[in-house]
């Protein structure tokens, strides 16, 4: 159990013999609770296993005299049997006492909503979801955390369950758009899986008009017979305000953008530059001066923070590689205001035009940035690299060092394309050490090859605004070999992180990528079968075989819906103190070393090194657990938050567009139609079965297609069409699109049919539209409507109205 603040107890002193006797000193976590407390209470699982062994519901009194908690042990204790209460380990009986959840079959978990009204219980402990119905839904909001008594099966077969307590309401503060109807004011939340509306109390709108985008608090929490009542805190703005899709998103997913004061105050403080008391030797380690090598930055057009410097030269046969990362955790100290404000950030987060940092740009930007010309601190990776592109030997230092150029990925494309071209001539000094970084990256891309590293090849799109901020193009992203030559640098100083923490044995985050699960591998042998195409290593693949089968089928037409299968079985990868590998990347292990200004591992990482330069131990205040829980829970966050702003862009991008046709590719297949991404706009939208023709059109899951009953015409991913834009719903983020059939098509699918449905798996019919999905979501394995996997972002099926609201 991870050590939680408000346990421990307040007293500076010890209050009792460390031997302890009676039932407590039985305690078999006893020794753990030592280390993590000055005065240890009894360990969660003990108590548990007093409770078990009592056989009945206990009062907290008992249960602290049975334990022989001591007066002022009375608080803390207090407070840990409340935490186990609200992680749903224990639970309080309508009598007052304390019970095993388990002992009354009521199962902890986190509520899923979904924008029609019903949600899903997601287990604690992993095990099958709960359907919970409108009337189980109108009790909580999505998010809360509740304990519920599994009820039977509803019609569709799923288990269904009841709500029989909430145990945390999360939803303390909410963005959304102010309405009123009948002089009633409320507010529909941004976040479509809290699908009821907040009503506005009395006087609560403040300066707020209808229509505009609001933050709010609310009073009252929902439950089966109140409505929940919030009073409007912010008004935001307009909806359709320059940048306020960005705003929204940092207030839907509470996502930190406002520095503390103590934190921008430490920052005001730090120096402009490189002083000399910088030099001295840290924890006996001195700094080396590098500022006469010829190190530089390499990065996109747009970069201001610069992490990483590079620098090769020949030696022997092979080559020296030295990275220089911006060395953070020189200015940025264990606990202090900086360093709390980039653990509850976990990383910088890239919106168009805005960035969020993680730290304050005085640091990021400035005096941490590897900016040209300019002394700055680093932390180095020093390579001995083989002919052959293996990594011989490393080592790690503290440097001073200046660089030479700050060069961008176009530029130096251009240098290595043409040695003699006008951008070389202005770079006549760096042009002879870029020749040589390439030299190097090619044998790094042979080594690989030859590793058997996974490499997709996706298509990344950037968004251009115009003067008013508006969107005006969406432009495939091009990547070009200095993309990959940076890339394979920072791989190799980041393997070459992760080799020493290991081998000093010293505790870090790794970044962990397992393999497929057996259930994704057994669905991707399935469907690879019905293309005549097979994966090797039977029941436990390597990422080679992966890539041999990515290389096999290459130049085949439906290539792009392959690697789509492949990708989708492979996991998340997750920062975790365990180190378990990366599996895309075929590495033994693999840590993040190359960007302390803009993620927080790194940082960690860094600070782990040092310790191991002056021969101690790193250890942070949080569990290395939790920190890998919270670092791996803020990429995530980050993720959703910049999916929904490049979601909203989108839509806003096609508003004007409603009527006009494009061609596009079927880029997903589901029961309810398929989803098309247009060519050049590079934009996703989808057609509904209801517009696929007069046809039927049954749900080939295995096979991921969709077959008309008459016709046989087949849609399946990958298949070239032609659609017209019908509708753009900017507050749902969704597009919906209408097939252009051919004159010979619809002859095809002419012949007289029943009314219009769509069969999906098991023969159950769904309405003729279901709504359609967020432009530009990933693509996921489809399974029947309604039930989302756990953790899974829910089915993105409305209604036509979009967003009728339940009042109640």
């Amino acid at each position: 159990m991870d050590k939680f603040q408000n346990e421990k107890s307040p007293a500076k002193k010890p209050v009792r013999a460390k031997k302890l006797k009676g039932l407590r000193a039985q305690d078999p976590y006893l020794a753990r609770e030592r280390e993590r407390y000055e005065n240890p209470l009894p360990s969660r699982e003990f108590i548990l296993q007093v409770l078990e062994q009592h056989g009945a519901p206990m009062s907290a009194f008992d249960l602290a005299k049975q334990l022989d908690i001591l007066l002022v042990e009375e608080v803390a204790f207090e407070r840990r049997l409340q935490a186990m209460g609200r992680e749903g380990q224990l639970l309080i009986n309508r009598a007052g006492a304390l019970c095993l959840p388990e002992k009354v079959d009521l199962i902890p978990g986190k509520v899923q909503g979904h924008p029609d009204g019903f949600g899903f219980l997601i287990p604690d402990d992993g095990s099958d979801d709960l359907f919970l119905g409108p009337k189980e839904m109108d009790k909580v909001l999505h998010g809360d955390r509740v304990l519920a008594r599994k009820i039977g099966v509803d019609r569709r077969g799923r288990p269904e369950g009841a709500i029989a307590e909430v145990l945390e309401h999360v939803n303390l503060r909410l963005v959304g758009r102010l309405h009123c109807e009948r002089g009633v004011f409320f507010v529909t939340a941004e976040d479509k899986r809290i699908s009821r509306d907040i009503q506005i109390e009395p006087s609560g709108c403040g300066t707020a008009q209808v229509g505009q985008v609001v933050m709010i608090e609310m009073l009252t929490q929902p439950s089966r017979y109140t409505q929940p009542v919030a009073r409007v805190t912010e008004v935001l703005g307009n909806y359709d305000d320059p940048g306020m899709e960005i705003e929204i998103a940092l207030r839907k997913h509470n996502l930190p953008h406002v520095f503390s004061a103590e934190a921008e105050a430490l920052a005001r403080k730090m120096p402009k530059k490189v002083r000399k008391l910088d030099w001295k030797p840290e924890n006996g380690v001195e700094r080396v001066d590098l500022r006469d090598m010829p190190l530089v930055t390499i990065d996109g057009e747009t970069a201001k923070d610069f992490d990483d410097a590079v620098y090769a030269e020949k030696s022997g046969k092979g080559w020296r590689l030295v990275v220089a990362i911006a060395d953070v955790s020189h200015y940025v100290r264990p606990d202090d205001a900086l360093d709390l404000t980039a653990i509850e950030r976990g990383n910088s987060i890239y919106f168009p035009r805005r960035v969020i940092p993680m730290l304050p740009e005085q640091i990021s930007n400035g005096l941490c940035s590897l900016n040209p010309d300019v002394e700055r601190l680093c932390m180095v990776c020093d390579m001995k690299v083989s002919a052959k592109g293996a990594i011989k030997g490393y080592q790690f230092y503290p440097a001073v060092m200046l660089s030479k150029a700050r060069f961008t990925y176009t530029k130096v494309w251009d240098i290595l394309q043409n040695p003699a071209g006008e951008v070389a001539q202005q770079y006549t000094q760096q042009v002879p050490h870029l020749q040589t970084l390439y030299a190097l990256f090619q044998a790094f891309a042979k080594a690989r090859a030859e590793r058997g590293a996974i490499d997709f090849e996706t298509t990344e799109t950037e968004m251009r605004f115009d003067d008013k901020g508006k969107i005006s193009e969406i432009v495939p992203v091009l990547r070009n070999d200095a993309h990959k030559l940076i890339e394979e640098c920072m791989l190799a100083a980041n393997v070459c992180a992760a080799d020493i923490l290991l081998k000093k044995e010293h505790p870090a985050l790794y970044r962990v990528h397992e393999g497929p699960t057996p259930e994704k591998l057994k669905n991707l042998r399935e469907y690879l079968k019905t293309v005549g195409l097979s994966l090797g290593g039977d029941e436990d693949p390597t990422a080679s075989d992966y890539a041999k089968l990515l290389n096999s089928f290459k130049d085949r037409l439906d290539a792009p819906l392959l690697q789509t299968m492949l990708l989708r079985s492979l996991s998340q990868a997750v920062y975790s103190p365990d180190n378990e590998g990366h599996f895309g990347l075929s590495y033994e292990a693999y840590a993040h070393f190359t960007s302390p200004i803009r993620r927080y591992p790194d940082l960690l990482v860094h600070r782990s090194i040092k310790a191991i330069l002056a021969g101690k131990k790193y250890k942070p205040a949080m569990k290395w657990e939790a920190l890998g829980v919270q670092c791996s829970m803020t990429e995530r966050r980050a993720d959703e938050a910049s999916r929904d702003v490049q979601n909203w862009l989108k839509c806003y991008f096609m508003q004007d567009k409603v009527g006009e046709e494009f061609e596009g590719s079927v880029s997903a297949v589901t029961g309810f139609g398929m989803f098309v991404l247009l060519d050049k706009v590079y934009v996703e939208g989808l057609v509904h079965v209801s517009e696929l023709g007069t046809d039927y059109f049954h749900y080939d899951e295995k096979r991921r297609e969709l077959k008309g009953e008459h016709s046989g015409k087949v849609y399946r991913l990958t298949d070239r069409v032609k659609v017209r834009v019908a509708r753009v719903d900017l507050e749902t983020s969704k597009i919906d699109f209408v097939l252009v059939l051919d004159a010979a098509e619809r002859e095809r699918q002419s012949k007289p049919t029943a009314p219009r449905s769509s069969r999906t798996r098991g023969g159950e019919k769904t309405p003729a539209r279901t709504g359609t999905r967020s432009v530009l979501r990933q693509p996921a394995a489809v399974k029947p409507e309604g039930q989302p996997k756990s953790g899974a972002a829910p089915a993105a099926t409305s209604k036509p109205s979009a967003r009728r609201r339940r009042r109640r």
